[in-house]
């Protein structure tokens, strides 16, 4: 979601450094994307080093706060995103939020759609093992009853891409704050501006699009 779907990557860095910031410490954009597709609690334990002196519950719930305020002025949606997943929906596709984040802020950032573009939403709050690990994506497609190799995953972060690849999904890389190599485990584009159900059918299909 963050990354991929909303560009909210901005809205994380002001609410880390005003976390940091307000223990006395100083947190930088480089810091930030060091974060990028991390989850929470291992967020947290980092924030705890640099002198938050709050629990590791405490620290995801302010930092989400201050995002979900951000995200109610403006949602970044990312180019592309709202037509293909509506294309998706009227052609009976099953599909899911994968996200890191918590439940209360993937299901805020969903609602925004206008329309019900998602099937499932797996969380950060919901599952054992976060990104890397395959666990999230395929709790996902056990929510979808589908079997995870007939799954295409969009991905925007180093961490996610190895989660839905080790899941064993089709996966497509679009980075956005820090750059993917490209690699043979994965399709790598610039950018879901113009893409269509046929382009995901494409890269199933092995036909990866440049």
């Amino acid at each position: 979601m963050d990354g991929t779907l909303v560009d909210t990557e901005p809205y994380w860095l002001t609410a880390e450094e005003e976390l940091i910031a307000a223990w006395g410490g100083v947190w930088t954009r480089e810091d930030g994307l060091q974060l990028v597709g991390s989850g929470l609690e291992r967020s947290a334990l980092i924030f705890q080093s640099r002198g938050v002196d709050l629990s590791v519950q405490e620290i995801i719930d302010v930092l989400t706060d201050r995002v979900m305020e951000q995200i109610r002025v403006s949602v970044p949606w990312r180019p592309g995103v709202r037509e293909l997943l509506l294309e998706l929906k009227q052609a009976g596709i099953p599909t899911a939020v994968v996200t890191m984040s918590v439940a209360r802020m993937a299901e805020h950032v969903v609602a925004s759609l206008g329309f019900d573009a998602f099937d499932t939403v797996v969380s950060g709050d919901q599952v054992a093992n976060p990104k890397p690990h395959p666990d999230p994506y395929l709790e996902a497609a056990r929510r979808l009853g589908v079997d995870p190799a007939h799954c295409v995953a969009i991905e925007d972060s180093e961490p996610g891409v190895a989660s839905a690849v080790a899941a064993g999904a089709t996966t497509i890389a679009v980075p956005l704050h820090i750059p993917l190599p490209a690699s043979p485990a994965y399709a790598l584009w610039t950018s879901l501006d113009g893409v269509r159900l046929a382009d995901l059918v494409d890269v199933h299909a092995g036909q990866v699009r440049a």
